[in-house]
């Protein structure tokens, strides 16, 4: 069994299949979320492990709703131009500057914290719902995950867990897809 797998299974298996996850998830009642952190290059593994929890979670009652962040970067993106056009436009103003402004989008014209909030079940029951977020990676270099963390605060009423690509710096720092520096002030579980 590799790390990943044990980690899945040894670790957030147990809380998240318990009656009540929220206690055993996070120590702060308005923010029952945690993350789980995997290394970018086990994407596809984390993918497939996911479902096969997702499984096991349904066999004894509970009720998983995945949010793809890869899909709300492609709504945010939409509702203000064509994919086409971005691409022309990253061709015509470099990378950097398509950057800047695909973040713009998700932090104040369509804010990526509205679209995730708007895909969370909408008659949640805590005990029995638990949500899982994926695709994180898909926001590199554009968007780092800690504000949506922070803007989720009292907006997320059932277990949820964020799958996190990248690395573990010290107690409580994560680095993003093992590339940006590290963010230390993540307040959830880390898994």
């Amino acid at each position: 069994m590799n790390d990943l797998v044990r980690r899945i299974k040894e670790h957030l298996e147990p809380v998240l299949e318990s009656p009540d996850p929220r206690q055993r998830i996070s120590a702060y009642h308005d923010m029952p979320y945690a993350l789980f952190r995997y290394d970018p290059e086990d994407e596809f593994e984390l993918r497939k492990q996911v479902t096969l929890l997702e499984t096991r979670l349904a066999q004894k009652g509970k009720r998983v709703r995945r949010i793809s962040l890869a899909e709300c970067l492609e709504e945010a993106m939409r509702s203000q131009r064509s994919l086409e056009e971005w691409f022309a436009i990253e061709r015509e103003q470099g990378a950097e500057t398509t950057v800047e402004t695909v973040h713009s989008v998700l932090a104040e014209y369509s804010p990526l914290v509205d679209l995730v909030a708007s895909r969370m079940p909408s008659d949640p029951d805590p005990l029995r719902d638990i949500v899982f977020i994926q695709r994180t990676g898909a926001l590199f270099p554009v968007y780092r995950t800690f504000s949506l963390l922070e803007q989720l605060k009292g907006r997320v009423h059932v277990p949820t867990v964020l799958f996190y690509p990248g690395d573990l710096d010290g107690a409580a720092g994560l680095r993003f897809m093992g590339v940006l520096d590290a963010e230390h002030n993540y307040r959830p579980k880390i898994f």
